[in-house]
């Protein structure tokens, strides 16, 4: 069988097939290496109180999973998020505009996301509690977590756009519209969306711990709570086994999404590769 060769080197190029096969396997691997490794550590423990093997915990989650409790909890703790994360790039987003619109007014909110970014996420929870309902704590951590990030990256976005092209924007009379979709859009759109994917698993991780501490009813923070409370272990690590699937699973569809975006709009990936603060 003739194999085809890279135009470059001359070397033999794998099939695609084979490499996101050899790809698959190698991630199987590490994830069977680990829960050997957590197999082994239970056992060497000896009590299932203070670490459960990966087989009860399974058995925990499944047990879980056949009741409508399980599903209840993960879809209001989604909820939350959603809204967290729709509300973080909501104001980000307008922010970031408004702020370079008005510098002035970039100089008045930069001390304030400064200090919102170098508050810890637990103290900024227990604040929070003082003044909202426990239900409308995470939402509101969760958002803080987004805002900072598609700020940031918004408005290196904006400051990116040449000024030469905003100037000839202006001698040819373009419209506001067309100079958005022209000029800025192009520049904003892959930091925007880098912001996104960056800020998605932060979103959803301080949402649970700000259900943790808030407790609402019906949700994955407190049956976390719950039971740590009562010393239920092997439900302790099936929550927590949750939490990280679902984190992964939001992770990998938004990823999926932003790729679609921004194919869509006919944006080269990388050209905003990474979140930054502002």
């Amino acid at each position: 069988m003739i194999m085809p060769r890279d135009s470059g080197s001359g070397a033999p190029r794998r099939p695609l097939g084979a490499s996101r096969g050899g790809l698959w396997a190698a991630k199987f691997g590490a994830a069977l290496f680990w829960l050997l490794v957590w197999a082994l550590a239970a056992a060497g423990v000896g009590q299932s109180l203070l670490l459960p093997g990966p087989w009860p915990v399974l058995q925990t989650l499944v047990k879980l999973a056949g009741g409508m409790p399980f599903w209840q909890a993960v879809a209001l703790s989604m909820l939350r998020a959603v809204e967290a994360f729709a509300w973080g790039v909501c104001l980000g987003t307008a922010l970031s505009v408004c702020a370079a619109a008005l510098p002035a007014l970039r100089t008045l909110l930069q001390p304030a996301l400064s200090v919102i970014r170098a508050t810890p996420v637990a103290s900024f929870i227990i604040l929070t509690l003082v003044w909202l309902r426990g239900d409308r704590v995470p939402v509101l951590a969760g958002a803080v977590m987004v805002l900072p990030i598609v700020w940031g990256n918004v408005s290196q976005g904006i400051a990116g756009v040449d000024p030469r092209l905003i100037e000839m924007a202006r001698m040819y009379e373009f419209s506001r519209w067309r100079r958005v979709s022209k000029l800025y859009a192009p520049s904003v759109l892959p930091a925007f969306c880098a912001a996104c994917e960056t800020s998605v698993g932060l979103c959803w991780k301080a949402t649970i711990a700000a259900e943790v501490l808030g407790l609402p009813r019906g949700a994955i923070g407190t049956q976390l709570h719950s039971a740590k409370i009562y010393l239920e272990t092997e439900a302790l690590f099936a929550w927590t086994l949750t939490v990280i699937l679902l984190s992964l699973l939001l992770e990998r569809a938004f990823a999926r999404g932003v790729r679609a975006l921004t194919r869509r709009a006919g944006i080269v990936e990388g050209g905003g590769g990474r979140a930054v603060r502002a």
